[in-house]
């Protein structure tokens, strides 16, 4: 059996890996001795952002790179292009797990549908992005993307877990903000205040089938979108202390996996 610190024997499910922090979550577990299927969706020059240019080259890139890195670390590695808009999709991963790598235990839901919207009349945010109003698709891309398949794959991990009689179990979403308004990003920030309660209520109702449920809350972090403008901002604001590397939210994840962190649950773990 694995150790405290050793995912040797686990499987773990990670979304929106093939680029930055969920790349660095996928390569962290992996160097624990997990085996990883990794799921993404890469993205279209249409969703590239403004200025951003490096945020939309890695967004854009398939999982190759980080299966390669899983495999030299000497772990097992699994790619799946997935569109998390689509509820039959959730399934189909765990089955490509099982098929694969073996049943989960470890689900790590980082993807998101990001689409910045707002109330306001179209005037610029307080780091420069140009204002966008509110509309049904990005309301509906970033709900079903962050939200409604982060409660799938909680809901069809627990049925699996419970039918193998599975008694230890991880669950990891991430967020930005805890739970109340988000303006300038309204949509974004409903769809995360979902994610975050779905998580809270499976840290409850899952306890006693051995499963932990933790949310991040992660600083800014650099994964190719960071401008002078948001380090000046970052530097002024009372709120923001660091600007983070992927790396550094990884191991925070990471940790939450481990064997001797069983009594950790039902959190929204922030970082500053």
């Amino acid at each position: 059996m694995p150790t405290s610190s050793s995912l040797s024997g686990r499987v773990a499910l990670v979304t929106g890996a093939n680029h930055e922090i969920g790349a660095a979550v996928a390569r962290g577990l992996a160097a624990r001795g997990a085996d990883v299927l990794v799921t993404y969706l890469r993205s279209t020059p249409e969703q590239a952002r403004p200025g951003q240019p490096e945020y939309g080259r890695q967004r854009a890139e398939d999982a190759s790179s980080i299966c390669a890195d899983i495999v030299a670390i000497g772990s097992r590695a699994v790619a799946s292009e997935t569109d998390l808009t689509d509820p039959d999709a959730v399934p189909q991963l765990f089955e490509i797990a099982e098929q694969e790598l073996g049943p989960v235990d470890i689900v790590v839901h980082n993807a998101s549908g990001w689409k910045k919207d707002s109330f306001s009349d179209g005037r610029d945010d307080h780091i420069g992005r140009p204002g966008s109003p509110v509309t049904t698709e990005s309301i509906n891309t970033q709900l079903f993307v962050d939200a409604r398949a982060g409660a799938l794959l909680m809901a069809e991990y627990i049925s699996r877990h419970r039918v193998r009689h599975a008694t230890w179990g991880r669950i990891v979403t991430m967020t930005s903000g805890t739970g109340g308004g988000y303006p300038g990003q309204v949509s974004y920030g409903a769809a995360k205040a979902a994610v975050i309660s779905y998580t809270l209520s499976a840290a409850s109702e899952m306890a006693r089938d051995g499963v932990t449920a933790n949310v991040v809350y992660p600083p800014v972090t650099d994964t190719g979108w960071v401008t002078d403008d948001v380090r000046a901002f970052v530097e002024t604001d009372h709120e923001h202390h660091h600007i983070a590397t992927p790396d550094q939210v990884a191991e925070t994840v990471v940790w939450l996996c481990a064997d001797a962190n069983h009594l950790v649950t039902g959190n929204v773990i922030r970082l500053r």
